[in-house]
């Protein structure tokens, strides 16, 4: 006969902190759209003067350094987006430019992983971007390293590799809507929280990846990310 009790056995998501044995318990995650303009250019989409806007991934979308993705499902286009990840380590809503940075318990680097052909289906018809970026193991992200230690990294070069080919080169000087600015804006529109992670956009050279590629993400100062893609999920 089968049990009528459910078992609810759901681990919590979190990040190693570097020089720490304790862990970043995640909150949410947060993704900023469009926030170099040189990837605006390539993705042929937005105003280049547009405001920030922000989607969501799951907090379970998390994969840790030097884990292998499985492709995924529902998709023949799987595009890599490295981007800086600002990690929140204290609440806060209508937070002041000023006093945003105060906020930040530290920084990683992250993949923000798309189905790209997915993706374009939403835009097209006007529909949530979750279906090309909300998916499980869309959220590769590096141990975090604590403000207190590394300051908070404005400028400095942003690279990701496929396979040791350079595909993506900029520099967080280039993004349109600085940490500070993107931590205000963010909390005018919900209430942030410690354990919330903000992933701050990609500049310009995504690409698709097959099973077999391996990534490397690097922001100067910060860390370096490695990401092996898997085979097709089933």
């Amino acid at each position: 006969m089968p049990s009528s009790a459910y078992q609810f056995n759901v681990p919590i998501t979190s990040l190693p902190i570097i020089g720490s044995d304790k862990a970043f318990p995640v909150r949410r995650i947060y993704c900023v759209g469009r926030n170099y303009v040189e990837h605006i250019r390539e993705m042929k989409e937005g105003d280049e003067r547009d405001p920030p806007f922000f989607f969501q991934k799951p907090t379970d979308a998390i994969v840790l350094d030097g884990a292998t993705l499985p492709f995924p499902v529902w998709t023949e286009d799987y595009q890599y987006e490295i981007e800086l990840v600002a990690a929140i380590g204290k609440a806060g809503r209508d937070i002041e430019v000023g006093e945003a940075l105060s906020f930040v318990f530290g920084y990683a680097v992250g993949l923000d992983m798309t189905r790209r052909d997915r993706q374009r289906e939403a835009r097209d018809r006007r529909l949530p971007w979750e279906m090309g970026k909300s998916f499980d193991n869309s959220a590769p992200c590096t141990a975090l390293r604590k403000a207190t230690e590394i300051g908070h990294p404005n400028n400095g070069p942003i690279t990701l590799s496929v396979n040791g080919t350079l595909k993506q080169k900029g520099d967080l000087g280039q993004m349109i809507w600085k940490v500070p600015e993107i931590i205000a804006n963010l909390s005018t529109q919900y209430e942030l929280a410690a354990g919330d992670l903000i992933f701050t956009g990609t500049p310009a050279g995504v690409g698709p990846v097959e099973p077999g590629d391996i990534m490397t993400g690097t922001i100067a100062g910060v860390d370096t990310l490695t990401i092996t893609v898997g085979s097709r999920s089933r």
